[in-house]
């Protein structure tokens, strides 16, 4: 049985969606096939879910390495199948995550299937977070960014391991590098990643000053300390009861950063 060819994002990046779509995950996760022109070999970014079909497919692009942008179930969950199907060592942040592989370091330069590919640190939707470039790939590079930055919507702070301090860290050190293709794990590719990171940061604070203006209408109204659900009902009222959970969680991490900032 023949395998529909990945879908081409870049001269050097492809990739293949996984079937696990939802309202995380987007259409599912993109899980990238990345080799110079004329290679033989690939790397591959997040396995994705544990699907015998998604991996299997994968398998057979003759794999040199996997590499991993986060913790996150749907990016890891096949992790296992995929490095037994290749016998690819498999290399993240956290030593969990690595199957005959190193744990990867922030300005680390990978040199696999003909390409170069340069780790930058970037936590904030989680503590392991990791983005990926690709300085060769193109005028200006394209950067895998995982879940730091989505094709299409706005990342969750997985409070309380991810934090906006953090974030908007790596929103800073993202906007210093290239102004490069943005390759993310969910969605859509996108043509600027210096774009993309203003409107990041811009929402960003957006949401903090809504933060604001909740807690001042909850204390003055009631006299008492505003709880997370009551700040998210103010702030996210119109979010979809699928994703609340989610949105609860962001604003954690924003009433965590908003403390430490009195504090300091």
């Amino acid at each position: 049985m023949s395998m529909q060819q990945p879908t081409v994002a870049s001269g050097q990046a492809a990739f293949r969606l996984a079937p696990n779509p939802g309202p995380m995950s987007l259409e599912g996760t993109n899980s990238y096939v990345l080799r110079a022109e004329g290679s033989e070999h690939a790397v591959i970014v997040d396995p994705g879910p544990d699907d015998a079909g998604h991996l299997a497919a994968l398998a057979a692009e003759s794999v040199e390495l996997i590499l991993i942008t986060h913790r996150h179930p749907d990016h890891t969950e096949g992790i296992d199948t995929l490095h037994r199907l290749t016998g690819a060592p498999v290399r993240a942040a956290l030593p969990e995550h690595c199957r005959g592989g190193e744990v990867l370091l922030d300005g680390e330069e990978i040199h696999a299937a003909g390409l170069r590919l340069r780790v930058l640190e970037t936590p904030g939707h989680t503590s392991d977070s990791l983005c990926f470039l690709l300085p060769d790939d193109g005028a200006n590079g394209s950067m895998l960014t995982g879940d730091t930055i989505l094709g299409r919507g706005t990342t969750v702070l997985d409070a309380p391991d991810g934090t906006l301090g953090d974030y908007l860290s790596s929103l800073d050190k993202l906007e210093a590098g290239p102004d490069a293709l943005v390759l993310p794990a969910h969605g859509p590719v996108l043509e600027s990643l210096h774009g993309i990171v203003r409107e990041y940061r811009a929402h960003r604070h957006e949401r903090l000053a809504q933060i604001r203006a909740a807690l001042a209408q909850i204390r003055s109204r009631s006299g008492q300390e505003p709880t997370i659900a009551q700040v998210t009902e103010a702030v996210y009222a119109d979010v979809d009861p699928l994703v609340r959970r989610a949105a609860e969680i962001s604003v954690a991490a924003q009433l965590h950063y908003l403390k430490e900032s009195e504090a300091s």
